[in-house]
């Protein structure tokens, strides 16, 4: 299991875990593996909290951040930087608005208090929010990647991270996209088939990892969508990745910080039970389908907006779930993949890390012995 990528970032497996959970990135970092830290929800001063905390909880371990910049957004050649949140807020309909706001109420999803910090819901969906975020990951020693969620960085971005010595990465949903990655000089690809959780594409992980691990070679590519065992870490490592990217395999483990109610969805549900929808961020994600993502579906639905009026239309049923996770199960927002059907169970995430080690020591063997010559 010992690839390019691990030796160089000096960790023992080349399992990277994507999640918004701290507790988590420490888990899976102390147990060999990689944590990376979603940022998005974060402003400066909120991630400079995190960060500090898994420190204090790796020791000298290597971990990683992951943000979100956008490649292209609505409107982004046309606004004033300085204006964004305005003159986006603009362009998003009093009808979408006020469609969100009864799909709530007809779900007796109770509003927020009054003392609630509100979210305008465009935080984390920008470069001038991700640079913030970027220099804050470049004052922990620890941070040894950058990940972009969303599209190839900008070329500033891509300098200032490497020339700090980290290595920066993006996903990739397509070769097109996985090729924009590697003419932009990063260091590494994640390339994610749909069966993955969040952003995806419409191509399955088992044809798409061969077709970008042979456009972007030699550039290392991490493989994601639908990893959730040593069997299918073996089978992207067969095939030519260096290491596998999973998220949605930390939603149900012991430190996630999931509320009851959603982690109790979560491990009830299949892997028939997603779909990619636009109804929340704007762009096809996939998340489990519910009341939320049918109603953005149906007749009356005014149709969801782009990239990021979507999401500014969603934010406050987002902050409700968080709030009222119980109140807003059949609408709230569970980003997540296909493999989640493999999550029956609450572990903890050192024993995950492990028993996909096993695993896929038991699956190599297994195939090497069944091989004749």
């Amino acid at each position: 299991m010992n690839t390019e990528i691990s030796q160089r970032l000096g960790i023992e497996f080349p399992i990277f875990a994507f999640t918004h959970c701290r507790d988590v990135v420490a888990a899976v970092t102390n147990a060999g593996g990689i944590g990376v830290l979603g940022a998005i929800a974060f402003n400066p001063e909120q991630l400079e909290v995190e960060l500090t905390w898994i420190d204090e909880h790796v020791g000298d371990k290597p971990y990683g951040v992951d943000i979100v910049i956008p490649a292209k957004y609505e409107g982004m050649d046309e606004m004033d930087p300085d204006k964004l949140e305005a003159q986006i807020r603009a362009l998003v309909p009093a009808e979408h608005k006020e469609f969100a706001l009864k799909i709530l109420a007809d779900h007796n999803v109770p509003e927020l208090p009054e003392e609630d910090e509100r979210s305008n819901g465009m935080i984390g969906w920008t470069a001038a929010h991700a640079a913030g975020l970027i220099d804050v990951a470049l004052r922990h020693p620890n941070v040894k990647l950058i990940a972009n969620a969303l599209g190839t960085p900008p070329p500033d971005v891509v300098a200032k991270v490497q020339g700090a010595g980290l290595m920066i990465g993006a996903l990739a949903g397509s070769v097109k996209h996985a090729l924009n990655h590697k003419a932009a000089g990063l260091d590494f690809v994640i390339c994610q088939g749909s069966e993955g959780g969040g952003h995806t594409g419409d191509v399955g992980s088992i044809v798409l990892w061969p077709e970008v691990i042979d456009a972007v070679a030699p550039i290392p590519v991490l493989a994601a969508g639908g990893v959730g065992s040593g069997r299918q870490m073996a089978a992207a490592l067969a095939l030519g990745a260096q290491g596998v990217w999973s998220g949605t395999l930390w939603l149900t483990v012991e430190e996630a910080d999931i509320p009851p109610k959603q982690m109790e969805t979560y491990l009830a549900a299949t892997s028939r039970d997603t779909v990619r929808s636009r109804s929340f961020t704007g762009k096809p994600c996939r998340m489990l389908k519910n009341d939320w993502t049918d109603a953005w579906e149906a007749e009356d639905s005014p149709g969801p907006l782009p990239m990021p009026l979507q999401m500014m239309v969603a934010i406050e049923a987002v902050s409700r779930g968080h709030r009222y996770p119980e109140q807003a199960r059949d609408v709230n927002f569970n980003p997540c993949g296909q493999v989640i059907g493999r999550a029956t169970t609450v572990r903890k995430a050192k024993d995950v890390v492990f028993s996909m080690v096993e695993e896929y020591i038991e699956a190599t063997e297994r195939m090497q012995a069944g091989v004749t010559v």
